[in-house]
């Protein structure tokens, strides 16, 4: 069996996002397949478990994310080659390494690029550079180049005259659960419609153009989810819509069944994210049959084949959830069913990593 590390990740089992939650059903499917070894941050994990879905985990003592993931990545990638035949990197914080390695590891190199990294608002320029060389240097080095969006795809083409894999995210580990447990009194618009939407708090979700959509729609209840106390953007906007009655900030919810079961049974999932490419959350919410309303980057119509709904600015998304009929949903949430069952499980996208390496 070939020898896979999976290098780039807070690691395994899932934790924190969409390349963790890769990384634990890539190591599920193929597990029998390949000898998996997968890095993961000593800071994360307190219980050190050697082996998951048999996958050999190796641990590394610096955090995964935010600046320490350069050096996480760097010390991942030179502990891997001694031993592994593919090096399948998530993301570009360690590409800088590859030219000094290349040379003498005879092994393939894949690297998942990511969504853009360094176009990402929330980035100084100095970082955007080193994102952006990062990137350049992940391709050209790369023996495999993975795009998870069509857009992504095109613009490595573009950008780089190279051609890349065209593999996105599964979503079939998302499962409806009944809203039947939750209190009403803690969550009292689960006796009626709502609208919901779970992500980080961040100017680039535009989490202020949702808000501003939703304040005067009383019959619309809007439920967003996510890190409020994590940034000045965030408890700005929640001191600003606070007082709305029909507006609902919930800090994180770590209860899987209950994030499932709100946001299983909403009336309308609302996808505001304008950066990266195809967003977890997204086929997530497509697999669970909901009706999409997505802000219109290329993105995201690409991810939903331009079969969701779409909105530019809060009048639009004000327009769009006053205007809709409930057939016009129950289509909307069909078709996004029809689109993940064909697209987005992790059968497919093992099958196509697999193909890889």
């Amino acid at each position: 069996m070939g020898r896979v590390a999976i290098i780039g990740t807070v690691g395994i089992p899932a934790k924190y996002g969409g390349f963790e939650t890769l990384t634990e059903y890539l190591t599920k499917e193929l597990g029998e397949d390949y000898n998996f070894t997968v890095f993961s941050s000593s800071k994360v994990y307190k219980e050190k478990i050697s082996k998951y879905n048999n996958a050999v985990i190796k641990y590394i003592p610096l955090n995964a994310n935010g600046f320490q993931s350069i050096p996480y990545d760097i010390v991942s990638i030179f502990r891997a080659i001694r031993f592994a035949e593919v090096l399948l990197i998530l993301g570009v914080s360690g590409a800088i390494v590859l030219p000094f390695i290349k040379p003498f590891f005879k092994g393939k190199i894949i690297v998942n690029i990511d969504g853009l990294e360094w176009r990402r608002d929330k980035w100084n320029n100095l970082v955007k550079w080193f994102l952006k060389f990062s990137e350049k240097t992940a391709v050209k080095f790369s023996d495999t180049v993975v795009s998870d969006n069509k857009v992504i795809q095109d613009y490595v083409k573009s950008e780089y005259s190279k051609d890349s894999n065209l593999i996105s995210y599964g979503a079939d580990h998302s499962v409806k659960q009944s809203i039947s447990n939750l209190k009403l009194v803690d969550y009292p618009f689960i006796s009626g419609p709502y609208a919901f939407k779970v992500c980080r708090i961040e100017p680039e979700n535009n989490i202020h153009i949702i808000l501003k959509a939703f304040k005067d729609i009383q019959n619309m209840p809007l439920v967003i989810i996510g890190n409020w106390k994590n940034s000045a953007y965030g408890k700005e906007l929640k001191e600003r819509f606070y007082d709305y009655n029909n507006l609902y900030l919930l800090d994180p919810i770590y209860d899987q069944e209950r994030l499932n079961a709100l946001r299983g049974n909403c009336t309308l999932y609302v996808h505001g994210h304008s950066a990266g490419g195809t967003n977890p959350s997204l086929v997530e919410a497509m697999y669970l049959g909901l009706p999409v309303v997505c802000y219109g980057v290329n993105y995201n119509r690409a991810t939903t084949n331009n079969k969701a709904i779409y909105f530019e600015n809060d009048n639009d998304l004000k327009g769009v959830v006053e205007g809709f009929t409930e057939n016009q949903l129950e289509e909307v949430g069909k078709a996004m069913k029809e689109i993940a069952e064909n697209e987005y499980t992790w059968s497919i996208i093992s099958k196509k990593y697999a193909e890889l390496f």
